[in-house]
């Protein structure tokens, strides 16, 4: 499977301009079979989303999933969403058959007040697509190992984030060792440029279940970087090192799937 990290710089509050940019800096595509966006792609991070939240109808949203049917595949970044009065930093990854799973961030960033105007997610969500299954998490997810320990119920966790160059030998660390653990592709793509919180190089990645990067984008600058999963290298290091039967998780986590925790 192709995966494509679009490593973009959000227009601060200007959804129309982020979307156009992305429009141009895609193109027609790279022939990828996911295309993995930044976290708030289209309205750069805001801890107080009350000017930018949208609804499931809004144009982020309705732009996923024009661009996965003009693609062919699939499409995914994180909206902020405003819903049943409260606001969700929500990851959307739309598929070319109209169909979209979504996962709403489950750990809030509080050191930036994130946490006083969202809502967390209590659901853990894995989505199958062209046989593979992706494991959604956004940004401060990567901090939390537990939540996202491979239950063999996925083969590749996709992280997207705005996370500040000040924290990028944390972020390269993070990428690597969830893959290593969970014996299973990592997807980590973040913005690149700057905003009133910070700046941001980018550092986006595909890493390998061996903790190998097999594409990195360029930093700081917008670009769209191609990497392979190979998923029957996949099952055949699993098969040949199961370390997952020896994980001790399963009494202390909840039920597989994407259940309520």
């Amino acid at each position: 499977m192709k995966v494509a990290l679009v490593q973009s710089i959000p227009v601060q509050g200007d959804t129309s301009a982020s979307l156009a940019g992305l429009d141009r800096l895609i193109g027609n595509g790279s022939g990828a079979d996911v295309y993995v966006l930044p976290e708030m792609f289209a309205s750069g991070q805001f801890p107080d989303p009350s000017d930018i939240a949208e609804t499931m109808d809004g144009p982020s949203v309705c732009w996923l999933r024009a661009k996965s049917r003009e693609l062919d595949a699939a499409v995914a970044g994180s909206v902020a969403i405003t819903e049943n009065g409260r606001f969700a930093n929500r990851l959307c990854f739309a598929m070319p058959d109209g169909s979209m799973a979504t996962y709403d961030k489950h750990h809030l960033f509080s050191y930036s007040g994130e946490n006083l105007h969202f809502s967390a997610g209590n659901e853990r969500v894995t989505v199958t697509f062209r046989g593979v299954r992706f494991l959604l998490q956004v940004c401060y997810d990567l901090r939390f190992p537990v939540f996202s320990r491979n239950r063999d119920d996925y083969d590749a966790a996709i992280y997207v984030a705005a996370w500040p160059d000040r924290r990028s030998f944390a972020w390269d660390t993070l990428l690597r060792a969830r893959a290593i653990e969970n014996q299973a592709y990592v997807i980590g793509v973040n913005m690149t440029g700057q905003d009133q919180y910070g700046s941001y190089k980018g550092h986006s990645a595909l890493i390998g279940p061996y903790g190998d990067t097999l594409a990195a984008s360029p930093d700081n600058v917008e670009s769209v970087t191609t990497g392979i999963m190979d998923m029957d290298m996949l099952t055949r290091f699993r098969t040949k090192f199961p370390a997952l039967t020896d994980a001790d998780l399963w009494e202390w986590l909840p039920d597989n799937g994407s259940e309520k925790l």
